[in-house]
């Protein structure tokens, strides 16, 4: 709409010294010949806009002119609402900054805007924090920071996932943060690699600096990332046999493809259904199908049903009765 537009031309000029109308035009998206007629809109309704021929020429707004719109529409304003001070800016040390951000922003509204905010803010709220599960500890993640700023670069002891620790020198890119674990994408003269910052068990910023790939985007970089990274996972799949209350315990606990999976399968005449899931590794199998507890029963692999036998096992020899230990469930045989 040309309104939108009229505003938007005015905080450019605003914000900026001085714009050709070439500039303009891109930014807004539209011929200069437009940009020209809208020049002319704002002068006729009072802005004190004007234009300067030759090379240092452009449009700039009279010194010391400011428009007291925000260009802020309602929905704008109900974001900005529900903005707080997440553990992720904690960790960077910018929630303090963002706070008082806020609220020289809030400030800066006009009267007439202020309600809205407030409005917006006592009925939506918006908590990043998870319920139970602890943040990562990331002890370098100041280092780190400092070494992206800074474009210098680390040298960084890493442990693996296997447990393999390591020393190399990478030129940091970047810092990410997904379901609070913190990540980072640096490059070592190849296609640049993600770290998981809690494995970075040492970090020194180095006196050298480097020079980012041209052409390299970050949230790009990221969403291919993450699609490749799904790919190539870890698989460990287990066939289970899930009484009704199993299975509402194991949706629970495992993401939405894996409900997909179970309305899938045929429920047989007692009530149960067999489905396999992919645990992606062994351990994982181990601790959630002990968190799904009675109900489930271990049909495949047989080295999975064998450990949690074990497992069991030496519970019932810590915790139960003497007679119920006698009667404990023994691994069964597999026939050769």
């Amino acid at each position: 709409m040309r309104a939108d537009r009229l505003m938007s031309l005015t905080l450019l000029l605003q914000n900026r010294p001085k714009m050709t109308a070439g500039e303009l035009a891109r930014e807004l998206q539209v011929s200069e010949r437009t940009i020209h007629r809208d020049l002319d809109a704002l002068s006729s309704a009072g802005v004190p806009v004007y234009a300067t021929r030759g090379a240092t020429g452009g449009v700039a707004l009279m010194e010391g002119w400011r428009t007291e719109l925000t260009g802020l529409t309602r929905a704008e304003l109900h974001a900005l609402a529900t903005v707080g001070a997440p553990g992720a800016l904690d960790d960077l040390g910018l929630s303090a900054p963002l706070r008082t951000g806020l609220v020289k922003l809030a400030a800066s509204l006009p009267a007439i805007q202020k309600p809205t905010l407030e409005y917006a803010r006592q009925r939506l709220h918006v908590d990043t924090s998870s319920w139970f599960s602890e943040r990562e500890p990331v002890p370098h993640l100041a280092v780190l920071r400092d070494a992206v700023w800074q474009d210098r670069r680390v040298s960084l002891e890493y442990r693996d996932f296997e447990g393999k620790k390591g020393q190399r020198v990478v030129a940091p890119y970047a810092l990410v943060i997904k379901a609070d674990r913190w990540y980072l994408v640096a490059g070592n003269g190849e296609e640049p690699r993600v770290y998981r910052g809690s494995r970075v068990e040492g970090a020194r910023m180095l006196a050298e600096t480097f020079a980012r790939p041209p052409g390299f985007d970050l949230p790009s970089f990221w969403r291919e990332w993450c699609k490749r990274f799904g790919e190539k996972r870890a698989s460990y799949e287990a066939t289970l046999r899930l009484s009704l209350e199993a299975e509402e315990a194991l949706r629970r606990i495992r993401p939405p493809a894996d409900h997909a999976r179970i309305d899938a399968a045929p429920r047989a005449r007692d009530g149960t259904k067999t489905v396999t899931v992919d645990f992606e590794r062994e351990s994982i199998a181990v601790g959630q199908l002990c968190e799904v507890g009675a109900g489930v029963e271990v049909l495949a692999p047989e080295a999975l049903r064998g450990r949690l036998i074990k497992l069991a096992t030496v519970l019932l020899e810590n915790h139960g009765d003497p007679a119920v230990r006698q009667r404990a469930p023994r691994p069964r045989k597999t026939k050769r």
